[in-house]
């Protein structure tokens, strides 16, 4: 007999004698929340897609596809160090070019007089990476045949053994081993892809090749290219790249552009990703208040510092760079919980920032100035001590309910973990049960925010759930049910962060102390 699954099976319909057997799915859901780690960054590469996210979790990862941290303004393999070094290891960058990137190639030639090409090998991806790559073509391990290598330094080789074939064959076959594997021995080239040339004689074996030609295009490279323009999942580019890949915090590396806050700021809103971006070097925190009033970008989506920029140490090249406070920001925020906020917390494996290495602290006026014109920067001394930590909490908003870090990573972070969990309930009949389905798995969700992760909470009621689910005839009249709409109203109370702590002493011979 059949197994049916449920809803296939018209139960009111039946006339057949039989046993009929139906799966039907638990009728208990529950909701996974949001990975809030992931962090994004935005800037220029020597290796690596293009205005592509791509997947970085160690500095293998970073050397890999993004080529070795250079001394220049946006270089994404520079962030990415900075990043793993405070902790955090889960991050997709998106590497841009001004359109002059060409990717390095070489072609492999064969034993004429006139050597003619049999192949052209052309790096996987531009930039000047591809200027390192090696091939060479030897004597198979198996008779007649032949063995190509290919080798980038600091990697394992590839290896194309036992390629067949004479004449223009060969060559065929050795186009077909790079770009599609070889059955049962290894998969396509990660490292080039060829092309046929026109030969038809034997190779030369004794020829090493070093791929040549390979540009990064970053010459001309600009803020508004790292901002981007929206289109499709192929025509989208730079910042716009991160749409729907989960990121939660995020960067344009080094872009100091204020016309374009409003536009960043327009996007994070629309992904739930909290960006961070800082005036020009040298920018005080009121020019960069005024900077921020005249963007208009007035929302919670957007961290924005002042100009007083950290100097950091890059060991790979020797020196002291100068690098974006946003930089650090998005790494250290994208390693906390999003009920968090960066206010205080140490900011390591830095040399300073230039107020720091000119001797000149902020004071308290001037703290009061930055958290009023809701901007944000890195200092030492911290309220905790003696360590560099970004110091206001403010996000971009000017809504006092809106304007703490917390509130921007906490909403994002139920928003979308909301939205991810109750796509299942469209083309479903709205029923009671599924009202309740829903519900249920809201306030289990909240439940375990409040109870175990201690994410949320009323400090002044802590027995009281901080949370309520509506989803019934009060919010779901006839005439909006009778649309195909369902509605759930969720209330969630944050816990606040705390900006000001006031001790109130009192002392002296004369004060009378009673204890309760």
């Amino acid at each position: 007999m059949t197994i049916y699954q449920s809803g296939q099976l018209n139960q009111a319909g039946l006339y057949a004698p039989g046993l009929y057997t139906q799966v039907v799915p638990p009728t208990t859901s529950y909701i996974q929340g949001v990975n809030s780690n992931l962090l994004g960054y935005v800037g220029i590469a020597s290796w690596g897609p293009v205005n592509s996210p791509q997947l970085i979790g160690s500095p293998t990862d970073a050397l890999n596809y993004l080529g070795t941290q250079t001394v220049r303004k946006r270089d994404l393999a520079t962030a990415a160090a900075i990043a793993l070094s405070l902790g955090a290891n889960q991050m997709y960058t998106v590497r841009v070019t001004d359109g002059t990137d060409t990717a390095a190639a070489i072609p492999l030639v064969d034993t004429a007089g006139t050597p003619v090409t049999g192949a052209t090998l052309t790096a996987f991806y531009t930039g000047i990476v591809g200027n390192t790559i090696t091939a060479s073509i030897a004597t198979g391990t198996q008779a007649s045949t032949y063995k190509l290598t290919i080798n980038r330094p600091g990697f394992s080789g590839e290896t194309f053994d036992n390629i067949p074939g004479t004449g223009a064959t060969f060559w065929a076959n050795l186009v077909s081993a790079v770009n599609n594997g070889i059955s049962n021995q290894r998969g396509p080239s990660q490292l080039v892809i060829a092309t046929i040339g026109t030969s038809t004689a034997v190779p030369n074996t004794s020829n090493s090749y070093t791929l040549t030609g390979g540009t990064d295009g970053v010459t001309s490279i600009t803020d508004a290219m790292l901002v981007g323009a929206d289109g499709t999942s192929t025509t989208r580019t730079g910042m716009y790249a991160l749409r729907g890949s989960g990121v939660m915090t995020a960067a344009l590396v080094d872009h100091t552009d204020s016309t374009a806050w409003s536009t960043i700021l327009a996007f994070g809103l629309s992904e739930g990703i909290f960006f961070g971006a800082a005036s020009a070097v040298g920018t005080s925190v009121s020019t960069t208040g005024t900077s921020l009033n005249t963007a208009g970008a007035d929302g919670y989506g957007i961290k924005i510092f002042a100009g007083d920029w950290v100097y950091w140490n890059d060991q790979v090249n020797s020196q002291q760079r100068l690098l974006s406070p946003a930089t650090f920001w998005a790494a250290v925020r994208a390693n906390l919980n999003p009920n968090e906020s960066t206010l205080n917390k140490p900011v390591l494996g830095l040399i300073g920032t230039q107020r720091s290495a000119q001797k000149l602290p902020y004071s308290t006026a001037e703290k009061a100035a930055a958290a009023q014109a809701r901007v944000d920067y890195l200092a030492n001394p911290s309220p905790g001590g003696n360590y560099f930590s970004f110091q206001t909490d403010r996000n971009a908003s000017s809504a006092t309910s809106q304007n703490s870090e917390a509130y921007t990573t906490m909403t994002n972070f139920l928003a979308l973990s909301f939205q991810n969990a109750f796509g299942y309930a469209i083309g479903k009949d709205q029923t009671p049960d599924l009202r309740k389905e829903i519900t249920d798995a809201i306030q289990a969700f909240l439940s375990d925010l409040w109870l175990n992760q201690g994410y949320i909470g009323d400090v002044n009621h802590p027995s009281t759930p901080p949370y309520s689910v509506r989803l019934d005839a009060t919010n779901n009249p006839d005439s909006q049910v009778a649309l195909g709409v369902m509605a759930a109203y969720i209330k969630v109370k944050y816990f606040s962060i705390v900006r000001e702590f006031v001790v109130s002493l009192e002392g002296g011979q004369s004060v009378s102390v009673q204890v309760h």
